[in-house]
């Protein structure tokens, strides 16, 4: 098989696989998904935000999974590590399942989309930017927005910065995809300047601000010896 072929598929293989744990860890809260290749086998971190439904009683739940990951996805001698999340609602993906588990039962999206956006920024993150798209109030699709904070969309400091979830609710008028993206409250971004004052700046930088040593005084020169006639 081609390089290429090769990388296809094993991405595929990984988009299933996020799918099927997307489904069946959904009452646990699905945070994320991590497969690590090792020279034991397969490390699989799987990000939730309540682990202990993960594991089940005596580990069985986690058993089982484990199994499935070997026989239908062809992983070799997968390792399941569970993971907490420490905030759920900086986590993308989490937000993006309660806010379409709140469309499918019944709340208005402009409220619920108003709700998620103030419960993400009293968390701490620095900017958040949600997309609702579907048969929102009619048969006609339509595109709501709803954006708080500051955000990037493109480039370098969206990629390290930005978390990205996607959701989807079933409704009886049809499917409202949901996609929400949060900025880390740590990020720093290349713009960001931070001003020292004196102390600071020497504390970071001691070679800059060091006292110069005193120059050594000049010799004075010599007053020149007497010829002697």
């Amino acid at each position: 098989m081609a390089s290429e072929r090769k990388f296809v598929a094993e991405n595929i293989r990984r988009v299933l696989l996020k799918e099927y744990l997307m489904k069946e860890v959904s009452r646990a809260g699905f945070g994320g998904l991590d497969v690590q290749r090792t020279p034991m086998g397969t490390r699989v971190i799987l990000t939730t935000e309540r682990p202990g439904l993960v594991i089940g009683r005596r580990g069985q739940t986690i058993k089982n999974l484990t199994a499935v990951i070997e026989d239908r996805f062809g992983f070799e001698n997968p390792q399941i590590e569970v993971q907490e999340v420490e905030n759920a609602s900086l986590n993308a993906q989490i937000m993006a399942e309660k806010l379409a588990f709140s469309l499918e039962r019944g709340w208005h999206f402009r409220r619920a989309g108003h709700s998620t956006v103030r419960r993400i920024m009293d968390a701490g993150a620095r900017g958040c930017h949600i997309i609702v798209a579907g048969k929102l109030t009619g048969q006609r699709h339509r595109t709501e927005k709803f954006k708080e904070g500051y955000i990037k969309f493109c480039g370098e400091p969206k990629a390290n910065f930005v978390d990205h979830g996607y959701a989807v609710a079933k409704l009886k008028m049809g499917v409202i995809g949901v996609t929400v993206e949060i900025m880390a409250k740590d990020a720093k971004l290349p713009a960001d300047i931070t001003v020292l004052n004196k102390t600071e700046a020497a504390a970071l930088l001691p070679d800059l601000f060091a006292a110069p040593a005193p120059e050594a005084p000049a010799a004075e020169p010599e007053a020149p010896a007497e010829e002697v006639q």
